[in-house]
C-alpha cells in the first residue's frame, strides 16, 4: 500500500498496483484510457472519449450511482472538485472507497495535476501525450489580443468569469474574457448587457450548453461570433495536444452576424 495526496491535500491510500479505476470526469477518463488502457472499469454517461470505451456506466457527473460504483470494487475513484458534488464523494469515502479529487483552474494546474495523478494512479512515467501538450501550449498567441464574452449557458445567460480553465485557455490564445475580473466564476449576465459590452468576439462552445450555428449567434447581431469545440476548450487531457490548433482555427474564422 502507498499513500499519496490529491489536489485537496487529502491523503489517499492506494494498493501497490492500481488495477480498477472508476472515473467521474470525462477529461480524467480520457487521460487514464490513453495512459493505462485496461484499468478503467467504470465511467460516467458523459465520458465520450476515447470512442468505443467499453466500461460500466455509473450515471452522470452530478448524480453518480454510488452503489453501482461500490459493486465495481474500484481501487480508486477519480473526481473533480467542480464537476462532482461533495456529498457524492463523501458517500463513496463512507463506503470505504479511495477518492482522488483534482482541482483545475488553469492550464498550468491541469498539467501539474494530471502528471501527479497519472504517475500515482497508473504507477508509470508521465505519458508522452502530456509532454506533447506542454509543447503545444508553449507557443505565443498567434494574433493581437482581443476581448470576448464567452456564454456557457442560456435561459439564463451565463458566461465565463474569474479563475476558469476555459478562460485561461482562451487568454493563452490571445482572447481576454470581458468578465474575467467578475466576482463570480460563472456569472449570470443579462443578454442586453452582453451585447452592450461590445466585445471584439463572442465565443460560443458546444458544451456545457450546445450552442450551434442555429442556436446562439442570432442573439448577438452585428458581432463576430466563433463557434468552438467545447471539448477542446474545457477538457484537460489528451485533447490538449490538438486544442491550440483547433481553437485557433475557429477563433480565426468567426462569422459576422447580421446587424439587428
Amino acid at each position: 500500500m502507498t499513500t499519496s495526496r490529491d489536489d485537496l491535500k487529502r491523503p489517499i491510500t492506494l494498493p501497490g498496483e492500481v488495477r480498477r479505476v472508476v472515473s467521474l470526469v470525462p477529461s480524467l477518463t480520457e487521460s487514464v484510457a490513453a495512459t493505462a488502457p485496461g484499468v478503467l472499469v467504470g465511467a460516467t454517461d458523459w465520458c465520450t472519449h476515447p470512442a468505443g470505451l467499453d466500461v460500466v456506466r455509473v450515471g452522470g457527473t452530478k448524480n453518480p450511482d454510488v452503489e453501482r460504483i461500490r459493486l465495481l470494487r474500484p481501487d480508486v475513484v477519480l473526481a473533480n472538485e467542480e464537476e462532482n458534488r461533495a456529498a457524492d464523494l463523501d458517500s463513496l469515502r463512507a463506503a470505504g472507497i479511495a477518492v482522488w479529487v483534482t482541482v483545475i483552474r488553469d492550464l498550468g494546474e491541469a498539467l501539474v495535476s494530471l502528471r501527479r495523478m497519472l504517475t500515482a494512479i497508473c504507477d508509470r512515467p508521465a505519458p508522452p501525450w502530456l509532454a506533447d501538450a506542454e509543447r503545444a501550449w508553449s507557443r505565443p498567441a498567434p494574433w493581437p489580443r482581443r476581448t470576448a464574452v464567452v456564454p456557457i449557458w442560456r435561459r439564463p445567460w451565463m458566461v465565463l468569469g474569474r479563475d476558469t480553465f476555459a478562460g485561461d485557455v482562451l487568454a493563452r490564445l490571445g482572447v481576454d474574457g470581458l468578465y474575467a475580473g467578475h466576482a463570480e466564476r460563472y456569472p449570470k449576465v443579462a443578454l442586453t448587457d452582453l451585447r452592450a459590452a461590445r466585445p471584439d468576439l463572442v465565443v460560443l462552445p458546444d458544451e456545457p450548453y450546445r450552442f450551434t450555428a442555429e442556436d446562439g449567434p442570432e442573439s448577438f447581431p452585428g458581432l463576430d461570433v466563433a463557434l468552438v469545440s467545447g471539448r477542446h476548450l474545457t477538457w484537460y487531457g489528451p485533447s490538449l495536444v490538438e486544442a491550440p490548433a483547433v481553437l485557433a482555427d475557429a477563433l480565426l474564422h468567426p462569422v459576422r452576424t447580421p446587424a439587428g
